[in-house]
């Protein structure tokens, strides 16, 4: 349970969750000094008595972000949505996470998605379905050049060609193994594929459930 807090708490507690509902993150501490009229050290001090009480987050003492937190010292669902790119065509020569070409944002959870840096790819094509990965979905990605045996990935082939496959390694080339019977292994030489993230998440459209 979280600590009672006085009225003057209290009152600013809901200011920044009015704030919060309205646009969707906390004021800047000068915006709320301005809004309550009180002065930029006493919004200071109700900051530090709701974290100090559970009841919101900063990310360092002088940081602008501000979190407010649910009763399990979570962050709450209005503050904790996040925009993915989803990339669309493939630039050569520029890592997927750092192409400019999107093709729309994918808004996730930032407390299951908490990497620094995301991005999204559209799946295509029934390579993946035995790993629960449809053709339309939109695998979330982490950023990385390197891959692990086993693991899903989105690579790079011939610097223009994306694709999301299980990874392993051999002594002389590289397996991008699909999880459907109906294909086989592809081969690849080390100059031939570059790793640009791991499969960490899944969005799936409505409509497709139906499909299952």
């Amino acid at each position: 349970m979280q600590p009672d807090l006085t009225d003057k708490q209290r009152s600013f507690l809901e200011y920044l969750e009015g704030e919060v509902a309205r646009a969707g993150r906390a004021p800047s501490l000068r915006r709320a000094a301005a809004d309550l009229g009180i002065s930029h050290s006493a919004v200071g001090q109700y900051l530090k008595v709701l974290a100090d009480k559970g009841y919101l987050r900063r990310d360092g003492r002088y940081s602008r972000d501000i979190y407010l937190l649910n009763r399990t010292r979570e962050v709450k669902a209005a503050q904790r949505w996040r925009e993915v790119p989803v990339i669309g065509r493939i630039a050569a020569g520029l890592p997927m996470y750092a192409q400019q070409e999107w093709d729309g944002t994918l808004v996730v959870d930032a407390a299951v998605y908490r990497a620094p840096v995301l991005f999204a790819l559209r799946i295509k094509g029934d390579s993946m379905v035995e790993a629960g990965i449809l053709d339309g979905d939109l695998v979330i990605c982490e950023p990385r050049q390197f891959a692990r045996d086993g693991e899903i990935v989105a690579v790079l082939i011939g610097g223009e060609e994306a694709t999301v496959k299980r990874f392993f390694l051999h002594p002389d080339h590289v397996e991008l193994r699909p999880e459907n019977r109906r294909y086989s292994p592809q081969r690849y030489g080390f100059d031939e594929i570059l790793v640009q993230g791991k499969v960490i998440g899944l969005e799936r459209r409505p409509e497709q459930w139906a499909r299952l």
